[in-house]
């Protein structure tokens, strides 16, 4: 069994694809249609790791999905599913394991899948496996629950996660939910994109423009895409560290010192140093945003 037209439309949407190299949400970097270098198949078709910088064309990209389909993501589940599997629970799995890894068919919501229990796995599918670097994302969380839909019902839907989504004259019957957390997160960091509707209208557009022009790895376009969405989770992410693990680690720290009988005060203040280095390294594009951002600085 291969995946099918449809199958490979859905994970299209969903990944989308991107031009150039850009960080996703927790740091990895990716290119085209959502590909990693963790994926030696992609790595073998590209032949080179992915770097900063590097684009590739539309075409590319197709192409490429289509070799690591067949040589990365097809064959664990053509191994691991039951003999009676249709084709569209076949494509909610590839979708499934090209996003999280081959390793998704020893997990619970296979191993159901594997034993007949459909319902059961569909469950456990659309409410699990939603998390990067430790964190629940809602882009992961929708796509879930879109895979386990597709899996229980045989029914191609979803918002299409990783679509462009341009300019709309004509506000929606319904808020767009990618639109509407791009809307929260330009809002938090400083550019307004007005009323938080989920309507990518002209105020949003300008707002995401502006974001971009201060992002180091952006293209300037307006558009809400792929990349500019881990972007976006990324800058709310680097908070998050930086006051959780930050914070933490400097205590334990100093306490584990105190109970030592070392000098927990240059301990805590040598770990928060570190820390910060740490942090301005794994962070640096976020860092250089805000940066340009408070220098009213545009990058081309």
């Amino acid at each position: 069994m291969k995946t099918s037209k449809k199958g490979v439309a859905f994970i299209e949407a969903h990944e989308g694809s991107v031009s150039r190299a850009y960080l996703d949400p927790v740091g990895v970097l990716t290119i085209g249609t959502g590909f990693t270098n963790s994926s030696v198949a992609f790595r073998k078709a590209w032949g080179r790791k992915i770097q900063l910088g590097q684009t590739i064309t539309r075409d590319q990209s197709r192409q490429a999905l289509a070799f690591v389909l067949r040589k990365e993501y097809e064959p664990p589940v053509e191994e691991g599913m039951p003999r009676d599997a249709k084709q569209y629970e076949f494509d909610a799995a590839v979708s499934a394991t090209f996003n999280l890894g081959p390793r998704f068919m020893t997990w619970k919501a296979a191993n159901l899948w594997k034993t007949g229990n459909r319902s059961a796995a569909a469950e456990h599918w659309a409410n699990n496996y939603n998390k990067a670097g430790g964190r629940k994302l809602p882009g992961l969380v929708r796509r879930r629950k879109e895979e386990a839909y597709l899996f229980l019902t045989g029914e191609y839907a979803g918002i299409g996660e990783g679509t462009q989504r341009e300019v709309r004259k004509v506000k929606p019957t319904e808020p767009d939910p990618v639109v509407k957390e791009a809307q929260e997160a330009l809002k938090r960091f400083g550019f307004d994109p007005g009323e938080i509707d989920g309507w990518m209208g002209k105020n949003t557009k300008e707002a995401v423009l502006a974001y971009q022009k201060t992002h180091p790895h952006l293209n300037n376009d307006g558009i809400i895409g792929p990349a500019t969405m881990a972007q976006l989770r990324r800058d709310a992410i680097a908070v998050k560290d930086s006051v959780q693990k930050g914070g933490g680690l400097s205590v334990v720290s100093g306490v584990g010192a105190f109970f030592c009988g070392l000098p927990w005060a240059w301990i805590a203040a040598g770990v928060a140093a570190l820390t910060i280095v740490y942090f301005a390294w794994r962070y640096r594009d976020v860092i250089q945003r805000r940066w340009n951002k408070f220098r009213g600085r545009e990058v081309a």
